[in-house]
């Protein structure tokens, strides 16, 4: 399984041979090892790839994904059958038991809201309104106080009159973010087996990804963290390289260090085994380092 990320930027063509994703600008030719790719993001409306390339990335089980004129993802490219796909396993999944559901969901709320709780005091805003929710929190989250607490939590991080409804900067940043995150944790998902669409806590019949959209909430406030810290105007391409790149961001996964993108691999996997009852328990434990800071991505061309 692949690990770069790689980003097309500008006019390209995109193709494939000799085990390689050949992409050609007029800046030159750049090879890389179909093997090494994890997701080919094409963040340009002046790009063209081949039916090949697209197919090679697909048995490498690379996901490929499309912005549109605004920068914000639009559609992604993933193969039906990946090479582990098991009718055994989705008859798990459409028979994961309700308690268990339940006791995972309550899990990932704990650990989003700690992990609010955690940026929050990175960036030494005060949590107190935070702790007293987070003590609150019952089985399954019946009195919602994810959503409480996000109402509060935004509010902390940006000012008293921002909204996620508002078209801003900072919204589309975020948007850009979770789409990246949620991305990858569908691709896990899809590589253990299993299909995104049957979530443990969304239930929307519109959404393809119900199952990543409720597995993704502990690792959102990584994105909050990194966008709080930047200082930007506009929706630029640095922005967008940089939420791309937090996938390499060194943190701590049930105390042992690592990146995001490797903890997401043994978090998924652990999700599902524990849905299925392969494993009786889980730990959910994300600490951030000294700052969520941006690093040089993977490929950008």
């Amino acid at each position: 399984m692949g690990w770069r990320t790689v980003m097309i930027t500008q006019h390209a063509k995109v193709s494939y041979g000799s085990h390689q994703l050949i992409v050609q600008t007029i800046d030159g030719t750049s090879q890389i090892p179909i093997s090494d790719i994890q997701v080919l993001l094409v963040g340009t409306m002046s790009a063209v790839i081949t039916t090949a390339a697209i197919n090679a990335l697909i048995q490498a089980e690379a996901k490929i994904i499309f912005t549109g004129r605004d920068g914000q993802p639009v559609c992604e490219i993933l193969g039906y059958y990946p090479s582990n796909r098991d009718a055994s396993l989705i008859t798990q999944q459409l028979n994961w038991q309700a308690n268990v559901k339940e006791q995972l969901w309550t899990r990932i709320v704990h650990e989003k809201i700690a992990m609010q709780i955690q940026v929050c005091q990175l960036l030494q805003l005060e949590t107190a309104a935070l702790d007293v929710e987070l003590l609150r929190l019952e089985l399954g989250d019946v009195t919602n106080r994810e959503a409480v607490v996000a109402r509060k939590y935004f509010n902390l991080m940006f000012d008293n009159d921002f909204s996620r409804r508002d078209f801003s900067p900072i919204n589309a940043a975020l948007n850009y973010g979770y789409s990246i995150l949620l991305s990858t944790i569908d691709r896990e998902i899809v590589a253990n087996g299993y299909l995104t669409q049957f979530g443990i806590h969304h239930h929307n019949e519109g959404n393809e990804f119900n199952l990543g959209s409720d597995l993704m909430e502990p690792f959102r406030p990584i994105i909050d963290c990194w966008v709080a810290q930047q200082r930007f105007n506009d929706f630029t391409p640095d922005i967008k390289f940089g939420l791309v790149d937090l996938l390499n961001l060194e943190l701590m996964y049930n105390g042992e260090r690592t990146i995001l993108r490797h903890a997401l691999t043994k978090y998924i996997a652990a999700s599902l085994n524990y849905l299925s009852e392969q494993s009786h328990s889980i730990e959910i434990k994300v600490a951030l380092l000294n700052e969520v800071s941006s690093h040089a991505i993977n490929d950008h061309v």
